[in-house]
């Protein structure tokens, strides 16, 4: 069986990716929460990941692949294994249509958009995170999502590299086809969108920036809402029967609420909190760890299932070992 060494031996080798060792993930996360990743490796190169991907395998390594960190939660105990990052950043336009690299900053992608007069992404400004990050877990607000202007996407399946037209990455609510193959790696999407006067649209999503700031400082340590809003229409009838009109939203019951209901706001579990305006923020106050986090979050959802028998659902992903 290949060692640790023969291994960081191997993708040291492979050109254009940088690599460290024992690196603290909590560098890479926005809660500022996590363990050492026995490996690091970055890198902007499609050759040099698929490289690094490979000799993962061939020395019977675990992979996991982040973007920019801002909806992880990351084990105290690190990651035993490789955490791999796409950082090609390209984003270029063609008419109507974008061309975007998965590691490109979503804010970038959306200031691109709107510099150009073309509309379809506003609604997304200030959502931090990757784009391939945003295609992956279908992000949108205020009732666009993301897929509404994805064309195609391209991407590394396991075997080779392949491309998907809109309906084949099934796109639902916070929900995709690559969410359900996690071994799938996202690199590339193009995008079509609609003339618009660039003005008005700097003005809408300046508007929706400073609504969200408000909600989510940038300076906090959180991953903007934990849990995922609801559909109206999925809720058990006991449930949808206790929710005011006034608070369903395009269809969708906010988490927020079934939160409130139950006391979540200014709960606290060591150095993690649940803001006080707003129950669907968790956030890091200094000296959380992953254990107190993955604690409370637990512990709202178990309030939320006995009084109303709605299973909560977490907007972020988990990395390394809990329990």
């Amino acid at each position: 069986m290949p060692t640790a060494e023969e291994a960081q031996a191997r993708l040291a080798e492979i050109p254009d990716l940088a690599l460290s060792v024992h690196t603290p993930l909590s560098r890479y996360t926005r809660f500022g929460i996590g363990g050492e990743a026995d490996l690091y490796a970055e890198t902007g190169s499609v050759d040099a990941f698929l490289a690094a991907l490979a000799a993962a395998k061939e020395n019977r390594i675990e992979v996991v692949v982040i973007g920019e960190g801002t909806n992880l939660i990351v084990s105290d105990d690190g990651f035993r294994g490789l955490v791999l990052r796409y950082r090609a950043d390209r984003i270029a336009s063609a008419g109507n249509c974008l061309s975007v690299d998965a590691g490109a900053n979503l804010e970038a992608l959306v200031d691109f958009a709107i510099e150009r007069g073309l509309q379809g992404l506003e609604t997304l400004a200030g959502i931090p995170g990757s784009v391939g990050a945003a295609i992956y877990g279908n992000a949108g607000a205020y009732g666009h999502s993301i897929s509404e202007r994805i064309a195609s996407v391209r991407f590394f399946d396991g075997n080779a590299v392949r491309a998907f037209g809109n309906p084949e990455c099934q796109f639902r609510y916070r929900e995709s086809v690559f969410k359900s193959h996690k071994d799938w790696m996202i690199f590339s999407a193009e995008l079509r969108l609609d003339p618009a006067d660039s003005a008005m649209l700097r003005r809408t999503a300046a508007d929706i920036v400073k609504v969200r700031n408000r909600k989510f400082p940038v300076t906090l340590k959180c991953a903007g809402s934990i849990f995922k809003n609801l559909l109206l229409k999925d809720l058990p009838a006991g449930a949808a029967s206790q929710v005011p009109p006034s608070a369903v939203r395009e269809g969708k019951v906010p988490a927020a609420w079934f939160l409130e209901q139950v006391g979540a706001k200014g709960m606290r579990r060591g150095g993690i909190h649940v803001a006080d305006y707003h129950s669907n923020l968790i956030y890091n106050a200094g000296a959380g760890t992953a254990a107190d986090l993955c604690a409370l979050i637990g512990e709202l959802k178990v309030s939320v299932r006995q009084r109303f028998g709605v299973e909560l659902e977490e907007e972020v992903q988990y990395v390394g070992r809990f329990g």
